[in-house]
Parts: structure tokens; C-alpha cells; sequence
């Protein structure tokens, strides 16, 4: 069995055809991608298998959602650390403004924040806005 389909069965997803190549295109990729550029990379296959198929990597914990504030969701793979379902990987993002692309800071994580008495984190996002270094040497 190869190693994607030993990583996709640790994380209770049966390892399907369009599965195995989503994995691919998102491991292949350096920054987060939106369901549009999934499409794009798969024009034969309908939306609603792929939406699924990344929503099913989300609830099982291969990837994770970025809100960037663009407005449009993008995804992105997990550390493999992280895929092993050690703790949740919460980590800088950075948006370039020039040329929209968003990307993982992994090396630049979020540091723990206390809260008052009876708040309940149920979502942390934090992103950096900018340029991006490809965007600087143009």
C-alpha cells in the first residue's frame, strides 16, 4: 500500500481514486488553494465530489480552512506532524495583497492565549497582509 493511501486510512478516509489524486494536487501545491482552483485542476471531475472530498480531508483532519479575508475559503494541507492527530496546528498565515496567493507560516505559530473566565476559543485565525517575497523581486 503506498504511503498516501496509509495516510488517508490513519485519518479514517477510504483511500478513492479522486482521493488519492485531491491529496496529490494539494500536497504538489506551496500555497493554499480555493475549491475554484481544485476545479481547475480537476476539469472533469463535479464540484460537489470535490467539495466534499476537501470537506471530508477538513473533518478528518488532513487539511485545514484559511479565511483571509478575501471572502473566499481557502485550503491547505496539515503539517505531517500534525496529520498524525497530535494537537491542532495553529500557525501564521500570510495573504499577499499583490498577488493573492496565501500561504502557511508553519514555522511561526500562535502563541496561547488565555481567556477571561467562561470564553471558549472555537476558532483561531490569524493572518499577515503584505507582499510576498516573489511580489518584492518584481
Amino acid at each position: 500500500m503506498d504511503k498516501i493511501e496509509r495516510l488517508l486510512r490513519q485519518h479514517h478516509i477510504r483511500p478513492t481514486a479522486i482521493r488519492l489524486l485531491m491529496y496529490k494536487f494539494l500536497h504538489e501545491k506551496n500555497v493554499a488553494v480555493t475549491l475554484n482552483d481544485i476545479e481547475s485542476g480537476f476539469d472533469k471531475s463535479e464540484r460537489t465530489t470535490l467539495y466534499r472530498t476537501i470537506k471530508t480531508f477538513e473533518k478528518n483532519g488532513l487539511v485545514h480552512q484559511i479565511d483571509d479575508g478575501t471572502g473566499v475559503a481557502k485550503y491547505a494541507l496539515d503539517e505531517p506532524e500534525n496529520q498524525k492527530g497530535n494537537s491542532q496546528d495553529l500557525h501564521l498565515h500570510f495573504h499577499c495583497t499583490s498577488c493573492n496567493e496565501t500561504v502557511c507560516l508553519t514555522d511561526h505559530k500562535i502563541p496561547h492565549i488565555s481567556l477571561p473566565k467562561g470564553f471558549v476559543t472555537q476558532d483561531m485565525n490569524l493572518v499577515l497582509k503584505g507582499t510576498c517575497d516573489k511580489c518584492n523581486r518584481k
